[in-house]
């Protein structure tokens, strides 16, 4: 399964896609960002985001995106900024017919970390671990990029297994919702940190 997630930004806007086996272990991709500069018109600075989106798309072929979700920040222009390079990047993956899904910041550190309120570097570390990367990657974009894949990634696993057992998350109650993701997570960082080892 090839998953590939999006960081959206009108300042930035990065890429990363993952691809998954039936055990449930993910690797890196592909990972990429792009920053557009003030001094461009904004036209022009949209049109190098749906760019890097569409052409990620058409490299990778994915079966799935996963976007953050818009925040409202206290600066009321800086979350209307974001919300243009974040509908250049969703207008990409729509056209691509790929089916699109959205994750709040805090849904994709708590997948990806166990807790919504992580710094940066804190995902960046985890997203190394969880895909045994050699070397962190490069950006904060596509550090958080990567962790909207394999938010989608988990997800969907604990979806097809609350299928499989004939119960659904909402049925089982928070509390083993809770349960689920934190086991799978471990579960996960165990294999991650497996495989690093094996690598080196």
């Amino acid at each position: 399964m090839v998953i590939m997630g999006i960081d959206p930004g009108l300042a930035s806007t990065g890429v990363g896609v993952i691809e998954g086996d039936d055990r449930g272990e993910y690797r890196a991709v592909f990972s990429a960002y792009v920053i557009t500069q003030e001094r461009h018109s904004m036209p022009s600075r949209l049109q190098r985001i749906f760019d890097l989106v569409a052409k990620t798309i058409a490299d990778h072929q994915p079966v799935a995106i996963s976007i953050e979700s818009i925040f409202f920040a206290k600066n009321v222009r800086s979350s209307v900024l974001m919300a243009h390079g974040r509908g250049a990047a969703m207008l990409a993956a729509s056209q691509s017919g790929v089916g699109l899904n959205e994750y709040t910041p805090l849904e994709i550190k708590k997948s990806v970390v166990g807790k919504g309120h992580a710094t940066k570097d804190q995902v960046k570390q985890m997203v190394t671990t969880l895909l045994a990367l050699r070397t962190p990657p490069k950006t904060d974009h596509e550090a958080d990029a990567l962790a909207a894949a394999l938010c989608h990634a988990y997800r969907s696993r604990l979806t097809a297994s609350a299928m499989v057992g004939r119960r659904t998350v909402s049925d089982a109650g928070e509390d083993s919702e809770v349960g689920a993701r934190k086991a799978l997570l471990a579960l996960s960082v165990a294999r991650g940190k497996a495989r690093r080892r094996r690598r080196v």
